[in-house]
């Protein structure tokens, strides 16, 4: 099994497609992400508040380079671009473009994962059918757990509809070894009335099932196994957990979660980390985390939140959170073959043809050149490796092959005829 190529308690704010590339596989035990939801809104914190600062545009748009990444896509996965090309048909692009960049992402979400690895997507009805479908074609149906229903009451009505009043949090496992915490919650005073009518020898109130001719005795301190409903509050503007961070959810909800889904120890990712509400409730549940968001007040924002409950966190020294910008590097690759050493499987693979112009060429006047440049965590994996002509290679220098292939597109519309103007 992979070991980390990081270390505890880290956060990057960056990119999280790059720095999750740059990860050890089966090196995380649970993931946790609360992305954007494609709301078509631009948030962002009061001023005054501990999260002033934070802000970001939940509105996406279908450009050049997510063309591109689809036709691409349409060869190399076809069930995934089925998915996203259903979202941009029934929906609209900017549906198309959101989805497609969550399954970038969750792609690698999955190699990072244990097998035994758990994710949970935080969702709520603008785009929950879309993202479910997408989860099914990365993890497969049969991976699929929980659509848990988190339910709370904040202000607002509608004279239309009914009150818009749950979020979705989708529940998948890497392998049919998911861990599985058998995770409880307190009886409530109804339950315990209705269930729990029996007293054992020693006079306690108890619950007595016989089921296949054995006999179990259930009591009301056990708990019982928690529904796919979680009534939690929201976190509104009084409450003390409160930072003023748009989208903040409640540290209830995520510790419900990590304690369901990995132990003591284990290692939490949330790679959409906002104001770090995953970090602070791994922190407190004695597990490992790391978080990722793209503002750097995510940064700020963990130190201080785990400043302000020190007496909750013996673990915890003041100053052990560590803010990186780079991209981690792999080290769970041992010695790949050199890329030249691909050149026949890839000549072939491609026909003879370029992948920038198209033209073809001997394999002694092709190189070998990285689709996702190493310098954004690309590998020497076959998977990322295509030929290029020695006049395209020059000219695409550092560029990944979705950046390169935006700046040859019109040579490209042939092969691809809906890059421009779909």
């Amino acid at each position: 099994m992979s070991v980390t190529n990081w270390k505890n308690r880290t956060i990057w704010t960056r990119d999280n497609l790059h720095v999750l590339r740059g990860m050890n596989s089966d090196s995380v035990d649970l993931i946790y992400l609360d992305p954007p939801f494609n709301s078509n809104r631009t948030y962002s914190a009061p001023i005054g508040s501990k999260a002033a600062g934070a802000a970001f545009k939940d509105a996406w748009t279908l450009d050049d380079a997510d063309r591109i990444y689809l036709a691409l896509l349409k060869e190399a996965d076809p069930t995934t671009f089925a998915v996203i090309e259903a979202a941009r048909l029934a929906h609209g692009p900017g549906m198309a473009a959101y989805i497609g960049m969550m399954a970038q992402r969750v792609a690698e979400m999955r190699r990072v994962l244990k097998p035994t690895g758990s994710i949970y997507l935080h969702c709520d009805t603008t785009a929950n059918h879309y993202l479910r479908a997408m989860m099914d074609a990365a993890f497969g149906r049969s991976q699929f757990r929980n659509e848990i229903v988190w339910c709370y009451s904040t202000s607002g009505r509608s004279k239309r509809f009914f009150a818009k009043k749950h979020d979705s949090i989708l529940l998948y496992t890497k392998t049919d070894d998911g861990f599985w915490g058998d995770y409880r919650v307190p009886v409530s005073p109804e339950y315990l009335e209705s269930h729990y009518r029996q007293v054992d020898a020693e006079g306690r109130r108890c619950r007595i099932r016989t089921d296949a001719g054995k006999t179990r005795t259930y009591y009301p301190e056990e708990g019982m196994i928690c529904n796919d409903w979680w009534e939690i509050p929201y976190v509104n503007s009084q409450a003390k957990e409160r930072v003023g961070y748009p989208t903040q959810k409640p540290l209830a909800l995520l510790e419900r979660i990590i304690k369901a889904s990995s132990n003591e120890g284990d290692v939490v990712l949330d790679p959409f980390c906002g104001c770090a509400t995953a970090a602070v409730a791994a922190e407190r549940s004695k597990r490992q985390w790391i978080g990722i968001d793209i503002s750097t007040k995510a940064a700020e924002l963990v130190t201080t939140r785990l400043q302000g409950i020190l007496d909750e966190i013996p673990l915890y020294k003041d100053g052990d959170v560590i803010h990186r910008t780079d991209q981690p590097r792999r080290s769970d690759l041992g010695k790949l073959p050199k890329p030249r050493s691909h050149v026949d499987l890839l000549w072939g693979r491609q026909e003879g043809l370029c992948g920038g112009c198209g033209v073809q060429f001997e394999k002694r006047n092709m190189t070998v050149d990285h689709i996702v440049p190493r310098a954004h965590g690309g590998t020497d994996h076959l998977e990322n490796l295509w030929l290029l002509c020695m006049a395209c290679n020059s000219s695409k220098g550092t560029l990944s092959q979705v950046q390169f292939l935006r700046k040859r597109m019109k040579p490209h519309a042939a092969k691809f005829p809906w890059l421009v103007g779909a």
